[in-house]
């Protein structure tokens, strides 16, 4: 199973939308980056990704899992671009922000912290496990 970083503005969708969706989940449409779709594509339903809040939390709110891997993002005139459906599995106990992430050793080579602009970006699993433990999840690093 593969890890993935999703980041979100919470003004345009927030975690908190995500947890309302419900099991049914939604769409994760918009990404005009041929990178991050590159990374969508490798997706399969079950993997698992950090909610990041970009913007005003710079933060790891929560984790969600793929339920539908890579298909056209309808709302891309070109063509181009496609999207995976997640939902929401939990909110983090404590979410682990940008800073809190720079300031740790062993995510140096985090991929959050050396492109932080790349809206959908892979997680390694010492990653995952790092971050987890940060965010007081080590005793529940999997869903």
């Amino acid at each position: 199973m593969a890890r993935w970083l999703f980041k979100s503005e919470p003004a345009t969708w927030s975690f908190q939308q995500q947890l309302e969706a419900g099991e049914k989940g939604t769409f994760w449409n918009g990404v005009r980056n041929h990178l991050a779709k590159k990374h969508m594509m490798a997706m399969k339903a079950g993997d698992l990704g950090f909610f990041y809040h970009s913007n005003e939390d710079k933060a790891i709110i929560g984790v969600v899992e793929v339920i539908k891997p890579y298909y056209p993002d309808h709302t891309d005139e070109t063509g181009k671009f496609g999207m995976v459906d997640v939902r929401a599995v939990k909110p983090l106990k404590e979410k682990v922000s940008l800073a809190q992430i720079k300031a740790e050793p062993r995510l140096a080579n985090m991929v959050l912290v050396n492109n932080s602009r790349l809206s959908v970006q892979p997680v390694t699993g010492e990653e995952w496990r790092i971050v987890m433990e940060l965010a007081g999840e080590a005793d529940r690093a999997e869903k």
